[in-house]
């Protein structure tokens, strides 16, 4: 027995000197259940996407509109956009010309236009307009969901009004003011209440039985009255939808998956290499080199270039699949593909590099990448949309390499941007190879083991 605890104690203390080990089994799992637990709301009520970029352009004087714009900002899921900035960073309310332009650019996805035909007098009804750019398609799922629940549940009145404004073009202004005056009469004198106030409630289309309910999307198992009352309500309220960016691609679903699980997977791929680095550099391999006529300078390169090579063709055999398998249109933005795939193998290469640098061994290396790849992958957008986690992680996603890969490509395959129009997302990657390489390349000239 006692032989036995002495080899159960001797497992333990190769362990306790496995710092990767330990972070792999302890540490990795436990941050997967913190962002999984932060996506889905777990320990606390605030689940669900937020924060949403949601631009509305209210056309309408009706004062309902307005109530509706309440509304949508006092619902979490959006961030509602009103106004826009001019070349001399002056400000000015949106227009609905601005957003087919907007949202090609990515200022947001989302636009919801309140026509001035809010309130139709030739038909019983509401009119609404809303423009989309559905690259990611459970986010968009639950905007549509959330912009129809607020619309049925927040401003009934404008059904009450449609009503009214539909009454008076069937039977005439004055005699609705009649029938107005003597309903009100009525309620107020079998159920209370002032007359007056009354009257100017129905006229106003305000005075409703009762709160509009309607199915959530997110419910799943609504009741047979809620759809019932859903169903209804959406033959009432007429809603012009136009998808601006993407309704020409084969396969929408393809084209947005694809790309984040490439990234994800090229950045374990190279930090395997990251910690093959690692083990030539502690077996003695590059004082061996060093001793030739290479230099230490093109020794770092020389990796360097090795990892942007193997990220191109990895990267192209994942997409090549996804187009032979699924229909992705590789070949038709392969210009433009190419760039983005050279800057995203660029980035993550020195991402590999700079933990080669900064590590003692293969297994810590391999440790902390693992730990940085399912970080990055799971906060960038790779797993599920960012708009699903809290606004701070929201922000941290900006400062990942899966968060600018994934737009490179979608800027690419889904929205069939120009090169130049992808410029901005490559130089972000570029700078951050930059300056991962210039840490990597200090850290490397300063380790001892170069020498």
């Amino acid at each position: 027995m006692h032989i036995l605890l002495t080899l159960v104690a001797k497992d333990f203390a190769l362990l306790r000197r496995n710092r990767g080990a330990f972070v792999l089994s302890i540490v990795v799992p436990i941050l997967v259940i913190y962002i999984v637990g932060l996506v889905f709301g777990l320990g606390h009520n605030d689940s669900g996407p937020s924060g949403i970029p949601l631009a509305v352009v209210n056309q309408s004087d009706n004062p309902a509109a307005l109530t509706l714009v309440d509304a949508l900002r006092a619902e979490k899921t959006f961030r509602v956009i009103t106004t826009t900035t001019n070349p001399d960073k002056s400000t000015r309310p949106l227009t609905a010309a601005d957003l087919r332009p907007l949202i090609h650019d990515r200022v947001f996805s989302y636009a919801l236009v309140i026509p001035a035909d809010l309130v139709r007098a030739d038909r019983f009804g509401i009119h609404l307009e809303i423009l989309s750019d559905p690259r990611n398609d459970i986010e968009n799922q639950i905007v549509n969901g959330m912009l129809q629940r607020t619309i049925f549940t927040s401003v009934p009145q404008l059904l009450g009004q449609s009503l009214q404004a539909r009454a008076k073009n069937f039977i005439g202004a004055d005699r609705l003011r009649d029938f107005n005056h003597a309903l009100a009469g009525s309620i107020a004198r079998n159920f209370g209440g002032d007359a007056a106030e009354i009257e100017r409630k129905i006229a106003t289309g305000s005075f409703l039985p009762g709160a509009v309910s309607t199915p959530s999307t997110l419910d799943p198992q609504p009741s047979t009255k809620q759809s019932a009352d859903g169903d209804f309500l959406s033959r009432l309220v007429s809603i012009d939808r136009e998808q601006v960016v993407g309704k020409d691609v084969k396969s929408p679903t393809a084209t947005r998956v694809v790309g984040g699980y490439a990234v994800m997977f090229l950045l374990f791929a190279l930090s395997n290499a990251a910690a093959a680095f690692a083990d030539e550099r502690n077996a003695g391999l590059f004082q061996r080199l060093l001793s030739s006529p290479a230099s230490r300078g093109q020794l770092l390169w020389s990796r360097f270039i090795y990892g942007v090579l193997f990220g191109l063709i990895q990267l192209f055999a994942l997409f090549l699949a996804g187009h032979f398998l699924y229909g992705v249109d590789v070949f038709g933005h392969f210009g433009g593909l190419l760039l983005v795939c050279a800057s995203v193998a660029a980035a993550c290469t020195g991402f590999g590099m700079v933990i080669a640098a900064i590590t003692r061994s293969a297994e810590a290396a391999r440790s902390l990448a693992t730990l940085l790849t399912i970080g990055m992958s799971a906060v960038g957008g790779a797993w599920f949309p960012v708009s699903f986690m809290p606004e701070f992680m929201q922000r941290i996603a900006h400062f990942t390499i899966v968060y600018w890969a994934i737009e490179g490509f979608g800027a690419v395959l889904w929205a069939g941007n120009e090169l130049s129009q992808t410029l901005p997302i490559v130089g972000i990657l570029l700078g951050t190879t930059l300056v991962v390489m210039i840490v990597a390349v200090w850290r490397f000239n300063r380790s001892p083991m170069f020498d």
